[in-house]
């Protein structure tokens, strides 16, 4: 889900300032500066710098719409001028901040709001039982007039040398006591430490079409297993696979892994019910029925059409939930009451959205009354009427847990040195299980997306409310760190999809077009802070995916706190043209294509452009696009052929075409020149697939993450992979470009 523009104009950046454009009547007007100043208090950008390299003002309109969605009156100068003077004194009004994040190592202060003239104590409970008091220093800061009381600022200096992890910061003023999280974080990441000095390949996959002779017509976790020993056994590090996030517990299911129900769980679909230990304890009508409802769907496995998530989550319900009557022996008992009591509440209240969902249609009206959330007095009492199907969900969560479990072990069984990437998507979809859990820390009322640019020049709506910046500090950012902890609990690496999130979202008001937003900006420090600390403590590694319109000095802060980045071939290129292999970052994960373009053999055919403009997406002529397509295109072939990898005209097969196997090859021999520490290759180029998986800026107009595993003859099976010669081939030439004489 990338927004492309920087690789037009890499050093743009956006701003909380600049002058209305000409022409632009609701960027003028007598309040217009104070509601930017409101604006700017807030996080929120006045204008931003667009893919034409121009500077666009943010209306009026936009900026009073967002800081509604913020909770910021902003009607009128009146109005605006209290809500700035609010802004000013949120902080004194009370002892301790919501939540304070730090760096392991360095020196940090908090300051403590009380009466002037209270004497206060700071104090930090460490995660470990230990207690360390904090030291006051001076502070000649003026007391405040806050609603009548006069209120001092003191300031302290946390204790030095605190581990990492989840502390409590204590504050007492004479009787009145208040607490706050504090959250030591890793200056660095150290778990790329582990990859100094060597460079991995790995496969790059979409599961749900990466199926085998034993799926139910979608891949698998047992699929993903098998995956990673095939590719493992061929020297491969690592597979990255797409979002496994939950969608909704029961057919009709969104077909977008970007677009969740959540992202903390994990989606059934991807079960292989025949791995289930209880599946054995079937009696035999209960393993004649789970036979009949696999062999239901076993053609599909063959078969090249659509896939069809709805028709295999129907029939693995169906055979999950005779499974589900299996009664458990002692240990499986305990074993599933632990990893209940480990996810607690946020797993209590996912599996009562799944049942309640499985009841009510989105457009129930029990959904803005009743069942507005999980604390009313109707979902207490649907808690004990619905029990057993609550079970049913949390169930389901353990096995997928199992599952993955058991695909990390199989990774690393094959050699791997990282093992299975996970991919975290953006965001969730509204009217989904975190939407309504987490309610509390989300944003209404707008949506997130990304401004035109070159490859969507409409711009996107990816309909996914975001964090609400301040209730997600206010709350310690329980739910972000939950949500990572259950996404790394198996994993050997994350890639965080549009990573430039966790420093600026685009935020789109609602009713608005795409273009209609700005961008809202995060507390980066925590959030990246955050997401180095739960990595480290997994034992995993972070790939940003770092594509878009960002700041120049993002890049260099991710590199600093250990998160690779993420290049790709067709886009790594300054104003002379493609960039040397070269002077690609060495922390990065470098690749030839990613999902949001068609397969190498596609995008070298122009199929990017060609299905942009069937889809009214190109924002003008065809053929300008068409033309500037193969010029980018040529210019890096051109570098390719200079390097010895490919012929002087293109490889040519038998009958005189220009072969595009060996183009995907000379290709990923190029980028093995770079020295980026981590090289993916995508399963669809290993195969030889044409067809696009996902084209952004669409739902139903193309059948986006539908698309099986096929090459140029048929469907692709991991069964045949072992044998697959060009996946062989592909492998070959990357293993042997990254350790000549493998």
């Amino acid at each position: 889900m990338a927004d492309l523009t920087d690789q037009e104009n890499p050093d743009l950046s956006s701003t909380t300032g600049g002058a209305g454009r000409p022409g632009n009547t609701d960027t003028a007007g007598p309040d217009i500066g104070l509601l930017r100043e409101l604006a700017a208090a807030h996080g929120v950008g006045t204008s931003y710098w667009g893919w034409d390299g121009a500077e666009h003002a943010v209306s009026a309109d936009t900026l009073r719409s967002v800081l509604a969605a913020l909770g910021v009156p902003a009607n009128g100068p009146a109005e605006q001028q209290r809500s700035l003077a609010e802004t000013r004194l949120a902080p004194w009004r009370r002892l301790l901040p919501p939540v304070l994040v730090i760096r392991e190592g360095e020196e940090a202060h908090v300051n403590a709001h009380v009466p002037h003239g209270t004497g206060v104590r700071v104090w930090v409970e460490a995660e470990d039982g230990g207690r360390y008091e904090a030291e006051q220093q001076e502070n000649w800061e003026e007391p405040v007039d806050v609603d009548g009381v006069l209120t001092g600022r003191a300031t302290f200096a946390l204790p030095p040398r605190l581990g990492l992890g989840w502390h409590t910061l204590v504050a007492d003023a004479d009787g009145t006591t208040a607490q706050c999280p504090l959250v030591v974080t890793p200056a660095r990441l150290q778990t790329p430490a582990r990859l100094a000095g060597r460079r991995i390949w790995g496969l790059t996959a979409q599961l749900y079409s990466v199926r085998s002779s034993r799926s139910w017509g979608i891949g698998d976790f047992a699929d993903l297993t098998d995956l990673a020993a095939v590719s493992g056994e061929q020297g491969a590090g690592f597979v990255l696979v797409n979002p496994l996030h939950a969608a909704e517990p029961a057919p009709p299911v969104e077909d977008s892994p970007y677009l969740p129900a959540t992202r903390r769980f994990f989606n059934p679909l991807y079960l292989r019910v025949e791995e289930i230990t209880e599946y054995s304890y079937l009696d035999a009508a209960g393993r004649a029925e789970v036979s009949r409802l696999a062999e239901g769907l076993a053609a599909a496995n063959r078969a090249g059409d659509l896939l069809d998530r709805n028709a295999s989550y129907a029939a693995k319900l169906a055979a999950l939930e005779l499974v589900f009557a299996v009664r458990r022996g002692p240990a499986r008992s305990r074993q599933f009451a632990v990893f209940c009591a480990g996810q607690g509440q946020g797993l209590e209240d996912f599996a009562l959205w799944c049942a309640l969902a499985e009841q009510l249609p989105p457009s129930a009206a029990e959904w803005a009354g009743a069942a507005a959330n999980p604390a009313t007095p109707y979902c207490a009492e649907q808690r004990s009427k619905l029990a057993a199907r609550i079970e049913f969900h949390r169930w389901l969560q353990w096995l997928c847990d199992e599952q993955l479990e058991a695909a990390q072990r199989s990774a690393r069984h094959s050699g791997m040195d990282i093992g299975v990437v996970h991919d975290l998507a953006v965001g969730v979809k509204p009217g989904g299980a975190d939407a309504w859990t987490l309610a509390d820390v989300l944003a209404k009322g707008v949506s997130v997306g990304a401004p035109p640019d070159m490859f969507n020049q409409q711009g996107q709506n990816w309909s996914q409310p975001p964090w609400h910046p301040g209730r997600l500090a206010e709350s310690g950012y329980a739910a972000y760190r939950d949500m990572l902890r259950n996404v790394l609990r198996h994993a050997g690496g994350i890639r965080v999809d549009h990573i430039l999130g966790l420093f600026r979202l685009w935020w789109i008001p609602e009713g608005a077009g795409p273009g209609g937003g700005t961008y809202v900006y995060y507390d980066h420090e925590a959030f990246i802070g955050i997401l180095a600390l739960e990595a480290q403590r997994a034992g995993a590694i972070v790939i940003g995916e770092d594509l878009g319109v960002f700041e120049p000095w993002v890049r260099d802060y991710l590199a600093e706190r250990g998160i690779f980045g993420t290049s790709i071939l067709w886009f790594e290129h300054d104003a002379d043209g493609p960039i040397p292999p070269e002077r690609y970052r060495e922390q990065c994960l470098t690749s030839v294509n990613t999902h949001d373009l068609p397969p190498t053999a596609g995008y070298l055919a122009g199929e990017h452009v060609t299905l942009r403009e069937s889809l009214g997406l190109l924002g003008r002529p065809v053929e300008e696009e068409r033309a500037e397509a193969v010029a980018e295109q040529e210019a890096v072939l051109s570098q390719v052929r200079g390097r010895g990898l490919l012929g002087g005209a293109g490889d040519r097969d038998v009958t005189g075409r220009t072969d595009v196997r060996a183009t995907v090859e000379a290709l990923y021999a190029y980028t093995a020149l770079a020295p980026s520490s981590l090289l993916g290759v995508a399963l669809v180029d290993a195969v030889g697939e044409y067809r696009t998986q996902n084209q952004p800026g669409t739902s139903t107009e193309y059948p986006n993450w539908r698309i099986p595993l096929a090459g140029p003859g048929g469907v692709v099976l991991i069964d045949d992979l072992p044998a697959n010669e060009r996946f062989l081939s592909l492998a070959g030439t990357v293993r042997s470009a990254l350790q000549p004489g493998t």
